[in-house]
C-alpha cells in the first residue's frame, strides 16, 4: 500500500499531461501558418500603427539594379567610365586588395591562394578571358562564378570598373602588338631581338 500515493500522483501527471495534448495544434507553428502582416494593415507593434515600413539606408529594391549608371548588361562591352590613369591606379590597388590572392599580382592564375594549394583560377591573358566584354567581367566580380564568390558587399560598383580598366592593362601588357607600342620601345625591342 506503500506505493499507492505514489501510483495516484503519477497517475494525475499523466492524466494532466495528456490533457494538454489535445490543444498541441495552438502551441506548434506550422510553415503554412507563420505570422505575418498583410500590406497596409495596421500593426499595434509600431507607434505610428503602420505595418508598411520605410526602406533602409544603403538598401537596393530587388530589380532596381538596372537603373543603376555603372550597370551595364553581361555582353555588353560599353565602360560607363572614363579611363584615365587615377581609375587605373585604384584599380591596381584594390586588384591588389582583393584579386591578387587568388589570381595573381600579374593575372596569371598564380596567387598565394593557389601556389599553396587551391585550385588555380584562370589567367586573364587566356583568348577566352581577354574576349570576353567588360559586362561579363563586372558579373564575375559582383556575383561571382565557379568557385569565386561575388564581391558586391565588399566592392563597390565604381571600384569594380576600376578593376576591370586594370585586368584589361594587364591583358594589354602581354598582348599589345608592337606597331603600336610607342617608337622609344619600338626601338628597344628591335635592339633586343637584333642583339640575340
Amino acid at each position: 500500500m506503500k506505493n499507492k500515493p505514489s501510483l495516484l500522483l503519477m497517475a494525475a501527471l499523466c492524466a494532466f499531461g495528456f490533457a494538454g495534448c489535445e490543444n498541441m495544434s495552438t502551441l506548434r507553428q506550422d510553415m503554412a501558418n507563420q505570422p505575418r502582416q498583410n500590406p497596409l494593415s495596421p500593426a499595434p507593434f509600431f507607434a505610428d500603427g503602420r505595418s508598411e515600413r520605410q526602406v533602409m539606408e544603403n538598401t537596393v529594391a530587388r530589380g532596381s539594379i538596372q537603373d543603376d549608371g555603372l550597370f551595364v548588361p553581361k555582353d555588353s562591352n560599353a565602360f560607363p567610365l572614363p579611363v584615365n590613369m587615377e581609375l587605373l591606379q585604384r584599380g591596381q590597388q584594390r586588384y591588389n586588395i582583393f584579386c591578387s590572392p587568388c589570381h595573381g599580382i600579374q593575372g596569371d592564375g598564380m596567387g598565394m591562394v593557389a601556389v599553396r594549394g587551391m585550385k588555380h583560377p584562370p589567367s586573364y591573358h587566356q583568348d577566352r578571358l581577354r574576349n570576353e566584354p567588360a559586362g561579363y567581367i563586372y558579373d564575375v566580380v559582383t556575383n561571382g562564378f565557379g568557385a569565386m564568390y561575388g564581391y558586391s558587399s565588399q566592392i563597390p560598383p565604381r571600384d569594380r570598373w576600376a578593376i576591370i580598366a586594370y585586368v584589361r592593362a594587364l591583358q594589354l601588357s602581354r598582348n599589345v602588338p608592337a606597331s603600336e607600342l610607342p617608337a622609344e620601345l619600338r626601338e628597344k625591342l628591335t635592339a633586343g631581338g637584333s642583339a640575340k
